[in-house]
């Protein structure tokens, strides 16, 4: 695997953990941003997939995520995410300048990516959501129908059809394995909404890769989001078979495959 290094910087809301993955000449930077209750340690094979394809890659823990501080998995406002996220971006580009930017969400961190798509697009050279919480998303509404939301854990064979990967999310310390924030899905609703009306991507080239049998952020909530939002220049893969983790399914070199193509098709020809 490639080789990472790690450092802190303020956020919005604390101490946010940084994880690099560097290359000495990089054709393009990419930013990941990881999902709800995980952390950027589980993108081990994508960081090293993406470095091998030539770019500086970089993640954050977000705010009560990870090895970052705050409460866990307390989101009041996701916008203060997005502010994190464009944080790395600007070190980022202090180091490489000129070097353009690709944003990769999954899940949660797509929703982020989408946000952030909005508000940053214009320094953007692509973006790839992966099974993005965009759109309508029914754990929200029904949870928030509780005073206190109940303790419903993620099932780890949901994640993919390669049980390993669900047998090491389960066993990582670092995963939050507990109940919604009631605070955290307010902020999920009202950031669906803030995306809904947020208006397009424009010609900003975007991948939107899911799998068919997402049972945790199914498919059809996902394709009214993306339908809100699209811009111009939108390509679609759809993983017959596959569960929420496409990066980490039993076809993820298929998916990176096809990710790492849709970047060389987007970057500047030199």
């Amino acid at each position: 695997m490639a080789r990472s290094r790690e450092h802190t910087f303020t956020g919005t809301r604390g101490l946010n953990k940084v994880r690099e993955w560097p290359h000495d000449q990089p054709r393009y930077l990419a930013l990941l941003v990881h999902g709800y209750g995980e952390h950027i340690g589980r993108y081990e094979y994508v960081a090293d997939r993406l470095v091998r394809h030539g770019a500086a890659v970089l993640g954050l823990d977000h705010m009560g995520h990870g090895r970052s501080e705050g409460d866990r998995v307390l989101v009041e406002d996701f916008e203060d995410v997005v502010t994190d996220v464009h944080s790395v971006e600007e070190r980022a580009r202090a180091e490489h300048p000129g070097v353009p930017v690709v944003l990769i969400g999954h899940s949660m961190g797509g929703m982020i990516a989408a946000r952030y798509a909005q508000r940053y697009g214009a320094g953007l050279t692509a973006l790839v959501l992966s099974g993005p919480v965009i759109g309508e998303w029914a754990v929200v509404p029904q949870l928030l129908a509780y005073e206190e939301p109940p303790d419903v854990p993620i099932d780890p064979a949901t994640l993919s059809r390669d049980p390993s990967v669900g047998t090491a999310y389960a066993a990582d310390p670092m995963v939050w394995h507990g109940p919604f924030k009631r605070a955290t899905l307010e902020a999920f609703a009202a950031m669906l909404a803030t995306i809904a009306k947020g208006g397009t991507f424009g010609a900003l080239p975007t991948l939107w890769v899911h799998g068919e049998d997402d049972q945790l952020v199914p498919l059809p909530g996902s394709r009214i989001g993306v339908a809100a939002v699209k811009g111009t220049d939108l390509t679609e893969r759809i993983y017959p078979g596959a569960r929420h983790e496409v990066f980490n399914e039993t076809n993820k070199d298929e998916v990176l495959d096809d990710v790492t193509a849709f970047i060389d098709r987007t970057l500047p020809r030199g």
